[in-house]
């Protein structure tokens, strides 16, 4: 029996919730690009999971409520939309023909974030994850090209999955927000100390040069 959306948002916030504990905040340079599918997201706002929050806290939630809407798309496009349906076929038959795919099996705090990290000026990398991927895409053959009707009828279906995507993510959303004081409990509990940790270690660190006290520092006295 297939699964409510209800049902479905809860199992995915429960899942996040067991995931958050071990949660710990990046000590690397972080990228200076926003996440595309965290940036400004409705399924965020719905969490009450504002610009406030770590964005490893955000994706990993984003993601597994994106999951729900794409299923229930995929779904719709089955039983709808046939040739969107066959160009996706195809297009997944070409992707399985790829020795290489790094973006496959990933957690879900990890799919869809960038594959490499941002380039350093004066540093060039010796190889990259998506230079490696995109030689394996290009030894696959391209899929044979559409006749300018069969684009004017993908286009049209690619609308209409777009409607519903944008259709079942609303519904989502209205769900979401019943699940927001849990979320919001589990971010005070397990992130909050973290940050203010890290806040106090800064501050620490800041402080210690200056410190009359700290046999290490500097006094800045004259």
């Amino acid at each position: 029996m297939e699964r409510s959306l209800e049902t479905q948002v809860s199992q995915a916030v429960d899942a996040w919730l067991r995931w958050l504990p071990r949660w710990e905040p990046a000590t690397h340079r972080g990228r200076v690009a926003p996440c595309r599918r965290c940036f400004g997201s409705p399924i965020l706002s719905a969490a009450g999971l504002g610009a406030d929050v770590p964005h490893g806290v955000q994706h990993g939630l984003s993601t597994r409520i994106k999951t729900i809407v794409d299923h229930a798309v995929a779904e719709y496009t089955a039983l709808n939309l046939p040739m969107l349906q066959a160009e996706l076929d195809q297009q997944a038959a070409r992707n399985r023909a790829r020795s290489y795919r790094p973006t496959e099996g990933l957690e879900p705090e990890f799919e869809g974030l960038p594959l490499d990290p941002d380039p350093v000026p004066g540093a060039p990398f010796l190889f990259t994850i998506s230079g490696l991927a995109a030689q394996s895409d290009a030894a696959v053959p391209d899929l044979p090209p559409l006749s300018a009707d069969a684009k004017a009828a993908l286009r049209q279906e690619v609308g209409l999955a777009d409607d519903y995507a944008n259709m079942i993510g609303r519904e989502v959303c209205a769900v979401l927000l019943h699940h927001r004081l849990r979320i919001q409990a589990a971010v005070t509990e397990y992130v909050e100390p973290q940050i203010e940790a890290m806040l106090e270690e800064l501050t620490r660190s800041l402080d210690a040069p200056f410190d009359p006290g700290d046999p290490g520092g500097a006094d800045p006295r004259p």
